[in-house]
């Protein structure tokens, strides 16, 4: 059985579409978490890149004759890959961070002692408010909006070219700050409390020397910062979520 004569163009172009695909898979939020099996998730980055791949096929480059150059389009088509994905993940961290931030204000972690059981700097409401995030971007189908600017970065950066260091490095580096941003904003309510609740300690361990306002200040932060965390929660979510698709209407390739 003769073979099609363009066998190669299709072999070479999955290849190339599974390597950007597949690296940004691994860093997508809600479809990129390591909590599903790893053969699900390649399974999934697979049949993203065979829908993908007719419709980019025409733009796709031939095979070239040095296999040294097709294992570096491929090396960039993975790093290519990686630098969407982080561009997606980093908003999504944002949430966990700030939860992280509320934490430390509401006095239930410590800067200075990891926790044993959930890991280094980690707390448990920064591991709630991450679970909470994937629960959200896949029951509102956000997860959607990345994979579409996945098909229109290759309008930006056709396949086999490599990422321009300087613009792609100032993208990841206002990214990060964004999500940074984002998270500080997430948890200004619990710093302004935690601020105003330690000023009031401070006076008052001033007023009364002979108080011991440690024994009463500490029961007293934990306690309001369940309160305002539980009345603020919803809140808190949808603000995240609302930064959330605005940060990915802006992705690269996106619209």
């Amino acid at each position: 059985m003769e073979l099609p004569p363009d066998l190669d163009h299709w072999a070479y172009g999955l290849m190339l579409v599974l390597a950007r695909v597949g690296a940004a898979m691994t860093l997508l939020p809600g479809i990129g978490e390591s909590t599903p099996p790893p053969m699900v998730r390649a399974g999934l980055a697979l049949g993203i890149a065979l829908l993908l791949l007719p419709v980019l096929l025409p733009e796709l480059p031939l095979p070239p004759d040095a296999d040294a150059r097709a294992g570096l389009a491929v090396v960039g088509e993975v790093v290519t890959g990686l630098w969407f994905g982080w561009l997606a993940r980093v908003l999504a961290l944002a949430l966990a961070t700030g939860a992280q931030f509320i934490a430390y204000t509401i006095g239930i972690s410590n800067v200075l002692q990891s926790d044993p059981e959930l890991g280094p700097q980690t707390t448990a409401v920064a591991r709630l408010f991450d679970a909470a995030a994937p629960l959200l971007i896949l029951s509102t189908g956000l997860y959607r909006m990345p994979l579409s600017a996945l098909e229109g970065l290759y309008r930006l950066i056709p396949a086999g070219t490599m990422l321009p260091p300087a613009d792609s490095l100032q993208t990841v580096l206002r990214g990060t700050a964004d999500g940074f941003v984002l998270a500080l904003r997430l948890a200004a309510p619990f710093v302004l409390a935690s601020l105003v609740w330690h000023l009031a300690t401070g006076l008052l361990a001033r007023f009364l020397p002979r108080l011991q306002v440690y024994f009463v200040a500490v029961p007293g932060q934990i306690l309001g910062g369940f309160l305002l965390l539980t009345a603020l929660s919803g809140a808190l979510l949808s603000a995240w979520l609302e930064a959330f698709r605005t940060g990915l209407g802006a992705l690269p390739g996106a619209g």
